[in-house]
């Protein structure tokens, strides 16, 4: 193998996942070295990006040479390289947000050589049901987005669910599979043709949520009001304002 600058360039990152929470600041850590080592100074570039689960980029992040760096998207204002040490480019992400959660690659370019390796930043938070007020099975995927917004998260991942799953969640609802009308794949790059007989997986678990503010992390006190007689929801909302509070949402 010959390499370009007569060395070896190797990028490291975490083998294990990174774990942070809502409104937290991050730091993904990255180094990178030559085998053989080279003294000289090199001028560097440093690009992170963040992936989707295929490994495919989702979107830049940021970009560096030296100390001068651009990031992109909803990471402007939020993230910066940090570089203590010696060829360190690891990324600090503050504010994280709950789409924060994903793979990053951290790549570093010198010259015409170019290595890069992952980050598996993951997010803590408490994976719920959710049942809107008219019933089960009336939501579609981006009405489970939307609904899920509002209580501050976000819908779960395979992995999220698997997770809260292993950890004694047992939550089971009637599904079923409803197949649409057959769509076209055409694979990217190339002329070849298939089809994908698509069709929508409704199940309870799709509307499970994660969210990053489990009860006791809340600044405040969560309790209830004392009407034996009921009331509706506006008669609650007003119930809980003239009390200085408001309705505690599901996460």
């Amino acid at each position: 193998v010959v390499y370009f600058n007569g060395a070896k360039l190797v990028v490291e990152t975490p083998k294990d996942p990174v774990y942070s929470s809502n409104g937290a600041n991050v730091t993904l850590p990255c180094h990178y070295h030559y085998e053989p080592d080279l003294e000289a100074k090199r001028k560097i570039r440093i690009k992170w990006s963040k992936l989707r689960d295929d490994y495919t980029k989702e979107q830049d992040v940021l970009v560096a040479i030296g100390k001068t760096y651009v990031a992109f998207g909803d990471f402007r204002g939020r993230a910066h390289l940090h570089q203590a040490g010696r060829r360190e480019a690891s990324l600090v992400v503050s504010d994280v947000r709950l789409q924060d959660d994903g793979k990053y690659r951290c790549e570093v370019i010198d010259g015409l050589e170019d290595e890069s390796d992952v980050v598996d930043l993951r997010l803590q938070g408490v994976v719920f049901p959710y049942q809107p007020p008219h019933g089960k099975y009336r939501l579609n995927f981006h009405e489970a987005e939307r609904v899920c917004q509002e209580q501050g998260a976000i819908l779960a991942t395979f992995n999220q669910l698997f997770q809260a799953w292993s950890e004694g969640l047992d939550w089971c609802n009637a599904g079923q599979w409803q197949p649409m009308s057959s769509l076209p794949l055409r694979a990217q790059g190339s002329a070849q043709v298939g089809v994908l007989q698509a069709g929508i997986l409704q199940m309870g678990m799709l509307r499970m949520m994660l969210s990053t503010d489990a009860p006791f992390s809340l600044l405040g006190e969560v309790f209830y009001l004392d009407r034996p007689a009921g009331m509706t929801l506006e008669e609650a909302k007003h119930s809980c304002q003239d009390v200085g509070g408001e309705i505690a949402r599901v996460g």
